[in-house]
């Protein structure tokens, strides 16, 4: 069983049309060695992710952003090593509601693999939407880059 999720709305490219997606991967789209926190998004909390990386970069925040297309299975390596890396600091962004999604299944992840000492951030869709925006909708449920820069700044501290 596999699913296509689509959004509304242009986005900008992020891989060449020949970019590979294996079942149970993921991309690390931004990483320099000094991250200070791990950001994790799919579709297009992916492009606020990288959007908040850029938000934090001004401030002098490091953030390693990973694309986790493939929730299930999930790259529970990836996962696991940037945790590592970024002192348990990770921020769940995800245009789903928290039961049953993105957010659940890198948490699962993570403590499956024996990952102990975590700081989380789970946004994610906590009511019924209404009709906006994509801009409008994304503020609204607290998963926009400023949402997600903001949870990043409290982990950083």
């Amino acid at each position: 069983m596999s699913y296509l999720r689509t959004t509304r709305g242009g986005y900008p490219v992020v891989y060449d049309s020949d970019e590979d997606f294996p079942i149970g991967g993921s991309k690390i789209l931004r990483s320099n060695g000094k991250d200070e926190v791990t950001l994790v998004g799919a579709g297009v909390t992916l492009h606020e992710s990288l959007k908040a990386a850029d938000l934090l970069a001004e401030e002098g925040i490091e953030a390693r952003v990973i694309d986790c297309y493939s929730v299930k299975p999930i790259d529970a390596a990836t996962l696991v090593d940037a945790v590592g890396q970024t002192g348990g600091r990770i921020v769940v962004a995800e245009d789903h509601h928290p039961e049953g999604g993105l957010g659940e299944a890198v948490v699962a992840a993570l403590v499956r693999s024996g990952v102990a000492d975590l700081s989380v951030r789970h946004l994610a869709v906590r009511e019924l939407p209404g009709s906006g925006t994509t801009a409008e909708l994304l503020g609204w449920a607290g998963i926009s880059a400023s949402d997600i820069a903001r949870a990043a700044r409290e982990l950083a501290r």
